[in-house]
């Protein structure tokens, strides 16, 4: 009988966390101020991180730290403080790359669970072995795996040793997340939190006797994407994940927005819940409408990563995003005739809007009418985090999510 697997939410900032735990997450992993691999993301400091550890416990929820950096000599010196901090703050786990770092959260916060990094490059299931009997709990597999390969995996190594696995997001080109494109064009270490991300950069050939003179790679007029790799998406595929062994599916994106966050968690959420309300049925494919939620936020062309195998992972006609609908507000406070929102982006009196509220599928409404805090009557919503009160036929749950299609995309 298959257990359950866990949702594990990214989590940037408070915003994020209160979209991960709102919409279904049962774990979310977030960084401190330091040794985290995303440090353009706000991320918390020690007050933060007690209090968001507090709040998910009181909801029955985890925290995971993540500590997956490669620190240099200097960065080894305040590590053992960072530990006792984010142990004392409540953390469920640390996920770790370093097996240096790996012995001083043995040393300095033995009671908090390890896991190990994606970074780590786990394979095969004798290193699986290794971390495990050196007192891992969890293990994040490479990225590069195969369902087969992982279900190999899962049936050699302990029971008592988790699986985590990453089934939406970013990509990488780099094995793992290792790269050193960035050091070596920006001197902004990628193994330390500081990736530029040069591979969704354009790229030209010179030839070496016409000095300033390039040429496209290949015959494409928006450049040539060498290294842009496709966004992973499994939604439709989480009978074949659950059927591998993976413990935990693990969404990407800490320094994306609050609102790819709650879509993402919404989605990955209810397909999980579905399945195992349909398990007995072999023909079961999730829900369209579970698949389109996908769809509703910024992301780069989907594909399936090495699940399946050796799927053709790059984007070579764009390096941007497809962005078929922005968010325009999010619902803090009910009406009778829809909601107090609070304005992300414009939008007016008059138009069609798609809520996604945190325990149920989106649904369509018309602005009816607005008013500011003042009580005046207002045709648009044209400033940025404006309180407004949004008048509908529908009454707008709080903690919904409002967004807007983009009629210039198809």
């Amino acid at each position: 009988m298959m257990i359950k697997p866990e949702l594990l939410s990214p989590c940037g900032d408070m915003e994020s966390f209160y979209s991960a735990l709102n919409f279904g997450a049962d774990a979310v992993y977030l960084a401190g101020k330091d040794y985290g691999m995303r440090t353009a993301s706000k991320n918390f400091s020690a007050e933060e991180l007690k209090f968001a550890c507090e709040f998910a416990h009181s909801n029955n929820r985890k925290v995971y730290l993540t500590c997956n950096t490669l620190p240099r000599n200097a960065d080894v010196l305040s590590l053992p403080h960072f530990l006792e901090v984010c142990a004392e703050s409540g953390v469920d786990a640390f996920i770790i790359a370093d097996l240096g770092v790996f012995e001083l959260a043995k040393k300095h916060a033995p009671d908090v669970e390890r896991h190990i990094s994606t970074q780590g490059g786990i394979v095969n299931f004798e290193s699986a072995k290794a971390w495990y009997n050196m007192g891992a709990s969890r293990v994040v597999l490479a990225r590069e795996l195969s369902l087969n390969e992982i279900a190999e995996i899962r049936a050699k190594i302990p029971k008592e040793l988790e699986i985590e696995c990453f089934v939406h997001g970013a990509m990488c080109v780099s094995f793992s997340g290792r790269c050193l494109i960035s050091s070596y064009l920006t001197g902004r270490d990628a193994n330390r939190g500081d990736c530029a991300q040069p591979c969704r950069w354009k790229y030209h050939l010179y030839e070496e006797n016409r000095d300033g003179q390039f040429f496209p790679v290949e015959e494409n007029d928006k450049g040539t994407f060498l290294y842009n790799s496709r966004d992973l998406c499994m939604i439709e595929h989480i009978k074949e994940l659950c059927k591998a062994g993976i413990s935990s599916f693990k969404i990407e994106g800490r320094a994306k927005s609050a609102y790819y966050t709650a879509v993402t968690t919404n989605a990955y959420r209810n397909a999980i819940d579905e399945y195992f309300e349909n398990e007995m049925n072999k023909d079961y494919k999730v829900s369209d409408w579970i698949v389109e939620e996908c769809d509703k936020i910024s992301h780069r062309a989907y594909n399936t990563g090495f699940f399946f195998g050796n799927e053709p992972g790059q984007e070579t006609t764009n390096g941007g995003y497809i962005r078929r609908y922005n968010q325009v507000a999010v619902s803090v406070d009910e009406l009778e005739d829809g909601a107090v929102i609070t304005q992300r982006n414009k939008f007016f009196v008059g138009d069609t809007l798609d809520v996604l509220p945190p325990d149920g599928r989106s649904f369509l409404i018309t602005v009816e009418a607005m008013e500011d805090e003042g009580g005046n009557k207002v045709e648009s919503a044209p400033h940025p985090m404006q309180r407004l009160y949004l008048h509908s036929k529908v009454k707008i749950p709080v903690g919904s999510v409002i967004r807007k299609k983009n009629i210039d995309i198809v």
